[in-house]
């Protein structure tokens, strides 16, 4: 007769890797399907006032931003000092405000074109005359939804 030898001390099998590259893939797609990059580039310098009463903005897609300030160090040289409009990627002046809503408008579906809202981020130091002639291009180009953007006053 043979003779039995008894195991001593079972080991565990060993983790199968194999399917780790498929799992890092899937979690990288993910991430980049999910991320959202910022779509311009400020040119301006904007400081908002400090409120104490604020209401969230709901649907981001539905904002169209204007950014009104004056031009950063790395555009002063080319473009001045004074207070400039911005719209999305580039300076623009007050004719440029309706083609810009419009743009924004064909990309939204038509269901969803009246609640379009513009948000005015403005500096604090900008004279109310340049955002005057903001909201009345605004209100000529039929944009009746604005409002202004602020930070919380910290107390």
């Amino acid at each position: 007769m043979g003779k039995f030898q008894k195991k001593r001390g079972k080991a565990s099998p060993e983790v199968s890797t194999a399917s780790l590259p498929d799992i890092i893939f899937m979690l990288l797609f993910f991430f980049m399907v999910v991320t959202v990059l910022r779509d311009s580039e400020k040119k301006v310098d904007v400081v908002t006032p400090q409120v104490t009463e604020l209401t969230k903005l709901e649907k981001k897609s539905l904002v169209n931003h204007i950014f009104i300030g004056r031009p950063v160090e790395k555009y002063k040289a080319v473009y001045g000092t004074k207070p400039r409009i911005q719209l999305g990627d580039k300076f623009a002046s007050l004719d440029e405000i309706p083609l810009f809503l419009e743009k924004h408008k064909s990309k939204v579906s038509e269901n969803m074109r009246g609640g379009i809202k513009t948000s005015l981020k403005i500096d604090n130091s900008v004279t109310m005359g340049i955002v005057a002639d903001v909201k009345l291009a605004l209100r000529k180009a039929g944009q009746l939804l604005v409002n202004y953007s602020a930070k919380p006053r910290a107390d």
